[in-house]
């Protein structure tokens, strides 16, 4: 009797301790527990041990310090002006300070973002699209100190800026190098969403080389790295940094049906990002270099049109006449595999190589022509097609006024009946947009009643100039002579 009572208790109690293991087991898959704050218990789901993910030692609380003091808040002040009411007579009062146009008073307009110290010496950069237009730009630093920024220069292919405040001994992030962040590594976000200075998030690299088509500049260069680190708006101009707290991106924006985070982001490579600014710094423009190409990214139904036999590598579509890519042999049809060592499987991948390069670099270029694997050396051209950079004095000129220049060839000169002239390749923000409605290809051939036969002559003429400037020229494919007048 007394053995079946023991093997009853025992029984008993293996089948209580079962129970028990068996019930924690249960619970600890999603348990419910409260933390308790000032006497108020608050409910908070925790996910069990057993589904909990392996990350190691993962910390970004290094990454935090390093990086949070030297990202910053920038906000901007835009006064957006009326259109002129008189334009009977444009010219009035033409060295005066009024034009005689009534401009209706100004409505000014506060706009927030972030921007990132990248030397000690008080350069910052941040998105084109936070400081577009702005008429005053300040900058707040980690400790709360404010400053007066300086657009070194704007880049609205890649939708980047480079500001400059007036300080030293600042900390900066040191650039890493973005080719080598790898699908899946761990990212922190640093910025200032909604007026929220100082916060930081953290996700991994979901994607490389992504274009989203967000960038309405002609000439865009689009080739993000996605991240789900949250960002919103204010952490446009904000830092991603890897674990060590480098810089490896510029974030810039979000997919969202609603414009908060919904999910992914995405920033502009370092790679690309050290490049601009260092262009900005020197130059005041970006010196892009161009393949001259025009591409597409191989799907399989490019493939089987084109009987291709593989899907790796970008297609060359057609091959601009006078570009670097004709000079090198290759040839429409043709198969781009890699750049440099560095393979390319998609357009925006192409060309954020590419970009990370001026005019007169060569590359050493891996192709397929018929299934035969080939290669050749490319010197990049610029967009005038051939290998110059271009000069800073003029470049200086063209920032200010939001345009980029180009020579008139011989034979639209002799068409339009004109012995000199400089072309509007380009309009970008400035004071030609913000004033004029003039348009991309009209041609300068007078400034102030000074002949204007090349560049050099537009930033001898307006380097020092301050007051009313009235420019005159023509347009290629409208009769007539057209007059465009502000004030400097």
């Amino acid at each position: 009797m007394k053995a079946k009572h023991v093997i009853l208790t025992v029984a008993i109690s293996f089948l209580s301790a079962f129970a028990a293991i068996y019930g924690y087991g249960k619970i600890a898959g999603k348990q419910s527990i409260y933390v308790t704050n000032d006497n108020t218990a608050k409910p908070i789901m925790v996910s069990g041990y057993a589904n909990a993910p392996s990350i190691g030692s993962l910390d970004f609380t290094r990454a935090a310090s390093l990086s949070t003091p030297a990202v910053v808040h920038v906000t901007t002040v835009t006064t957006s002006k009326q259109q002129p009411i008189d334009f009977f007579n444009p010219f009035r009062d033409f060295f005066g300070d009024n034009w005689g146009y009534n401009y209706g008073t100004p409505q000014p307009r506060m706009a927030s973002g972030s921007g990132v110290i990248i030397s000690a010496d008080g350069y910052i950069v941040t998105n084109n699209h936070v400081v577009n237009d702005a008429d005053e730009i300040t900058v707040i630093l980690n400790d709360n100190n404010k400053f007066t920024a300086k657009v070194i220069g704007t880049d609205p292919s890649t939708d980047l800026a480079l500001l400059k405040i007036d300080e030293k001994n600042l900390p900066f992030i040191p650039f890493a190098n973005s080719d080598s962040v790898m699908i899946g590594s761990w990212v922190m976000a640093v910025g200032n969403p909604f007026n929220l200075s100082s916060t930081v998030t953290a996700g991994i690299v979901s994607a490389k080389g992504r274009n989203i088509n967000i960038l309405e500049d002609n000439a865009a260069i689009e080739s993000f790295i996605q991240t789900d680190a949250a960002v919103n708006p204010g952490n446009s101009g904000g830092a991603l940094v890897n674990t060590s707290g480098q810089l490896i991106g510029i974030n810039t924006a979000i997919a969202s049906p609603n414009g908060t985070f919904a999910g992914y982001s995405f920033a502009v490579p370092s790679n690309l990002v050290y490049k601009v600014v260092n262009d900005l710094k020197e130059y005041g423009v970006v010196q892009r270099g161009f393949l001259g190409v025009n591409i597409r990214t191989i799907d399989s139904d490019l493939a089987k049109e084109k009987e291709l036999k593989s899907l790796s590598g970008v297609y060359v579509e057609n091959v601009l006449e006078g570009g670097a890519a004709e000079d090198a042999g290759l040839k429409s049809g043709d198969v781009i595999k890699s750049i440099n060592g560095i393979a390319v499987n998609t357009s925006p991948q192409l060309q954020e190589v590419v970009a990370q390069f001026s005019p007169g670099d060569k590359l050493q270029i891996v192709y397929e022509r018929n299934g035969s694997s080939k290669s050749t050396q490319v010197v990049l051209k610029n967009k005038n097609m051939n290998t110059e950079l271009l000069k800073k004095g003029a470049v200086e000129v063209g920032a200010l006024l939001g345009v980029e220049f180009e020579e008139v060839t011989a034979a639209e000169k002799k068409k339009l009946g004109i012995d000199g002239g400089v072309k509007i390749s380009k309009i970008n923000d400035g004071k030609i947009r913000k004033y004029t409605d003039m348009r991309e290809g009209f041609i300068i051939t007078r400034i102030d009643r000074t002949k204007v036969g090349k560049v050099e002559d537009i930033n001898n003429i307006l380097a020092e100039k301050r007051g009313g400037v009235m420019i005159e020229g023509v347009y290629p494919n409208y009769p007539g002579t057209y007059y465009y007048a502000f004030g400097l």
